[in-house]
């Protein structure tokens, strides 16, 4: 069966993406990555004969995958064109998801909690596309680092015997 949805995928890839990657789940299923679409694509065993589990969700910030937004089983016998149009339509509804509704109030006229300021860096409209924010250690994170440091500097004291060793 992986055999079968292996090759499914990497035709399925062709049609839908040119930059996409094609690898194997830990079920056993096979997933499609199109890192500049954000989007991914997984086809997973069903136990049926010649049917598969296709399922679609986003690309997070950092890699990750985010939980499959729309899934459908479908034929694997069925022309990959037919394949491609259910995939476009689930990628679509992917998308519809992902982006904020267009009507009713925006955020900032209505009362309530304040929102928070994410971060010191410029805003994400000022940054590029595809900028990630980068990783530093947070000063609680410091704060753990020098008192475990302590306790292992207090416990190599009392062990050693201090200065009179």
């Amino acid at each position: 069966m992986y055999a079968q949805l292996r090759e499914t995928a990497s035709e399925l890839a062709g049609v839908l993406w040119r930059e996409h990657t094609v690898y194997r789940e830990r079920g056993g299923g096979v997933v499609i990555r199109g890192e500049h679409v954000e989007r991914w694509i997984s086809l997973a065993p069903t136990g049926g004969k010649d049917r598969a589990l296709l399922r679609a969700g986003r690309l997070l910030d950092g890699g990750t995958t985010a939980p499959a937004r729309t899934e459908v089983v479908v034929d694997l016998t069925a022309p990959v064109s037919e394949l491609a149009a259910v995939c476009r339509r689930m990628l679509a509804e992917v998308a519809a998801a992902a982006e904020p509704p267009a009507a009713g109030p925006s955020r900032a006229g209505r009362p309530g909690k304040p929102r928070k300021d994410k971060g010191s860096g410029p805003s994400r409209a000022g940054r590029p596309e595809r900028a990630r924010r980068s990783r530093h250690t947070g000063a609680g994170s410091w704060v753990v680092l020098v008192l475990v440091g302590i306790a292992v500097a207090a416990w190599a004291y009392t062990v050693f015997g201090g200065p009179g060793y």
